[in-house]
């Protein structure tokens, strides 16, 4: 699996918004929901110089809204799936819209399992020394042929 260390600048995503907890598996239903409805938000998607969109996000955050890393093993928290926007874009009525930090990351590319992925950036976190430092993000990449990765914030111990 590909591990890189890259910076993530600031960005904003607009999508829908669900409250993860212990047993639930919210994402493929807001992902239905999203892709249903996404005519009302086609035209505020950042695109890239061909047009394509830039990015779909998973985007999550604990329940405080501060980035922070889900709570209970990960199961606990607040999960956008959406469209990366440009900054100042504006939701939609029924839509939300989050302007995430910039921050250090180690980003993981996902081939196959996704859960298999999450465990080597957790597992590529430690064997570098670092502590993940916020939520795990969710971007697939349609000019990639729709490639997934995850991005795990972090800090130095």
């Amino acid at each position: 699996m590909e591990l890189v260390t890259c910076e993530l600048p600031a960005f904003s995503v607009i999508g829908l918004e669900g409250k993860a907890e212990p047993g639930d598996n919210l994402a493929p239903a807001l992902w239905a929901a999203a892709n249903a409805r996404f005519g009302e938000v086609e035209a505020l998607a950042l695109r890239d110089e061909n047009g394509v969109p830039v990015g779909f996000w998973g985007a999550m955050s604990d329940l405080s809204r501060q980035f922070l890393p889900w709570t209970d093993g990960f199961c606990r928290g607040l999960y956008l799936a959406g469209v990366q926007t440009p900054p100042d874009a504006l939701a939609p009525e029924g839509w939300t819209k989050w302007t995430l930090p910039a921050f250090a990351c180690l980003r993981v590319r996902v081939e196959g399992d996704c859960a298999a992925a999450f465990q080597a950036g957790l597992d590529g976190l430690a064997r570098r020394g670092l502590s993940l430092a916020g939520a795990v993000q969710e971007c697939q990449r349609p000019a990639e042929g729709g490639q997934l990765y995850l991005f795990f914030p972090f800090k130095r111990l």
